[in-house]
């Protein structure tokens, strides 16, 4: 009995260890008696003790590493450091696990190399300014370089570029100076543009002024023109009204003395003197029984 319950745990020991749950996102690579056998994927196995290995536990996943900066040299013979983050993701774990000793290992020194051969066709400015062309130029040769590792690079990204420091001062220089030079063409733009605004602001207020002063002039010279009118419709409606009263010569004549006299109380030097003889009389008499009346008075 004993000897039962012996075999029972031993085989107990033996056997859980080969019952195996492969988790979701993973594979593992079996391997019988040293050679390649299957590839598990997710859910429960069982493993043949002493026969079958798991040989590689493998993580379906997208893999991000970000590899140290790498001295590049440029076409301009200007050395830089760039550090680049590849994102890649194993596709076939038998082929990871048997296609390369240390994939990430393999990766980052094809990255290095790769990256190198890029820059050297490029000159410094161009390296500056050419980020996609050369994130897109490195995922194209990388994913073409580990396929047969089961590995597809999904991207690529330069993470920085660092010049030396005596061309990140003369960059740096350039761009203050750049950045002064837009500031002055700024500037003068906008003085232009408020002496123009002025001078048209200048010529509108002498037009609305000229506009004003004719419009004021022709007012006034139409309500000049307009008195003028009514003082003569006045004054030919008064004939008119004299005319049909049929107004004899009595009544002119008093008229005239009404006018003598307005004329002796003023201050007037001139005198109108009839054209015929008779009126010359009659003007005397008139004249002076208004200085007599005067007098008297």
């Amino acid at each position: 009995m004993p000897f039962l319950i012996a075999i029972l745990i031993i085989v107990i020991i033996i056997v859980i260890p080969c019952v195996k749950v492969v988790p979701q996102a993973k594979t593992y690579v079996i391997e019988r008696l040293g050679s390649y056998y299957t590839t598990w994927k997710n859910g429960l196995h069982f493993k043949i003790p002493f026969v079958d290995r798991v040989a590689n536990q493998v993580s379906l996943k997208e893999i991000v590493k970000d590899f140290a900066p790498q001295p590049v040299i440029t076409k301009d013979n200007v050395t830089m450091q760039i550090d680049t983050v590849v994102y890649f993701q194993i596709t076939d774990a038998k082929l990871y696990t048997y296609g390369v000793e240390y994939p990430i290992s393999a990766i980052e020194n094809l990255t290095a190399t790769t990256l190198r051969n890029i820059i050297g066709e490029l000159e410094l400015d161009q390296t500056l300014t050419s980020r996609d062309i050369i994130n897109s130029k490195m995922r194209s040769i990388l994913d073409e370089a580990t396929d047969p590792w089961g590995i597809k690079v999904n991207r690529v990204e330069v993470k920085n570029i660092l010049p030396p420091k005596d061309i990140q001062e003369a960059m740096e220089k350039q761009m203050r100076a750049e950045r002064e030079r837009r500031e002055k063409i700024l500037q003068a733009e906008g003085e232009k543009k408020s002496s123009v605004l002025i001078a048209e602001g200048e010529k509108e207020s002498a037009i609305l002024r000229a506009e004003a002063e004719k419009e004021s002039k022709i007012k006034r010279a139409e309500g000049e023109a307009e008195a003028m009118l009514k003082i003569k419709t006045a004054e030919a409606e008064g004939i008119k009204l004299l005319k049909d009263a049929k107004a004899d010569s009595s009544v002119l004549t008093l008229k005239s003395y009404e006018a003598l006299s307005n004329l002796a109380n003023g201050q007037a030097t001139k005198l109108i003197v009839p054209s015929n003889l008779e009126g010359i009389a009659t003007f005397g008499t008139a004249l002076k029984e208004v200085m007599e009346d005067k007098k008297s008075k």
